[in-house]
């Protein structure tokens, strides 16, 4: 992701769910490589101010904050460039030229509460921003629409967000109508299964700048990256690397036009009029031939298969839970004392 939408030294990069900080580390690294002959103003920018993260674990902070100062990114006495808090709860301000980030997985956003005996507490609860375009209690939902609103014009992202961020209906499908309208939602990496193991959640890294206001959308093409089908990876035994991730790199054609993007066989352009025209604007886009299914005799190993039939059950129950929801909130009475109606 890095190597892709290449750091500069200029740049002001924010991973608002910067855990230990290795995204922040890895685009002050890259940047750091390509500074040459700055001026002093320049060098403290690229140590104090090129990167930023907020992170809601104070000891996911801590660790974070200590990684940066180990790398010499800000000072020891110094004000962190670590903030510990719900970076969704609000809009700060700021604008950063640069977001990389890969939000926790998770359908919902929780509130912790600590009454004077001691005792924790966690509601479920809906964010409300008059920024946000829906109210939602889906977490990576609501951190497109906070990341969306953190860019600054011409800023750039690059996110890991689940599958159902591409086919969700309702905030998901106004989501990805905004994107495709008002950003240059460029690329889509469709990764493959096997790497997120605890949640047997499928994820995919989106891509997309923002732009001024404007009545024509700004998305001309989406190309889809597709490095999941008949890509097979376990954590031991294949393990997935850098290199595997080459031959994408090379397609995104970092710091060239998009117009000298070669199409292959994994690698393919969609026009926003197709992408508009498709049910719930959906994203969940695959034309590639699963070998698996057809070859009976190059069947993946069995733990592949059992890996993957876990994957697809786990994200099943993710979305049955989201119409559990849907329902019980559609049975509770509203202020006229009556059920809302789904």
């Amino acid at each position: 992701m890095v190597d892709c939408v290449r750091p500069t030294p200029s740049d002001t990069v924010i991973d608002p769910a910067a855990g230990t900080g290795g995204f922040l580390l890895a685009a002050h690294e890259y940047a750091a490589a390509q500074a040459k002959d700055l001026t002093p103003d320049e060098r403290e920018h690229l140590r104090d101010g090129l990167v930023h993260g907020i992170e809601l674990v104070d000891g996911a902070a801590r660790l974070a904050a200590m990684n940066l100062i180990l790398h010499g990114i800000g000072k020891p006495n110094g004000p962190s460039l670590i903030e510990v808090k719900d970076a969704l709860l609000a809009d700060s301000g700021h604008r950063y030229s640069l977001v990389l980030s890969n939000p926790p997985f998770g359908r919902k956003s929780s509130l912790t509460m600590v009454g004077a005996d001691g005792r924790e507490a966690r509601e479920d609860r809906e964010i409300e921003r008059q920024d946000f375009v829906v109210t939602t209690s889906n977490k990576q939902l609501n951190f497109v629409q906070h990341i969306a609103t953190i860019l600054s014009i011409n800023g750039r992202a690059a996110v890991v967000l689940p599958d159902n961020v591409l086919f969700e209906g309702g905030a998901g499908e106004t989501i990805r109508r905004r994107l495709l309208k008002d950003f240059d939602l460029h690329t889509l990496l469709r990764l493959p299964t096997g790497i997120f193991y605890a949640q047997g959640v499928k994820a995919n890294v989106l891509f997309f700048d923002k732009r001024p206001a404007s009545e024509q959308p700004w998305t001309e093409r989406l190309w889809v990256y597709d490095f999941r089908t008949n890509m097979n990876f376990t954590r031991k035994q294949n393990a997935l690397q850098r290199e595997h991730l080459q031959d994408f790199v090379e397609c995104y054609c970092p710091g060239k036009p998009r117009s000298e993007r070669p199409e292959a066989n994994r690698f393919k352009a969609f026009t926003y009029s197709e992408l508009i025209a498709r049910d719930k604007a959906n994203l969940d886009i695959t034309w590639l031939r699963d070998e698996s299914l057809e070859d009976l005799d190059n069947l993946p190993a069995p733990e592949v298969i059992a890996r993957k039939i876990v994957e697809d059950l786990t994200a099943a129950l993710v979305e049955f839970e989201a119409v559990a929801a849907a329902l019980e909130a559609a049975a509770q009475p509203d202020a006229t004392g009556e059920a809302t109606n789904l």
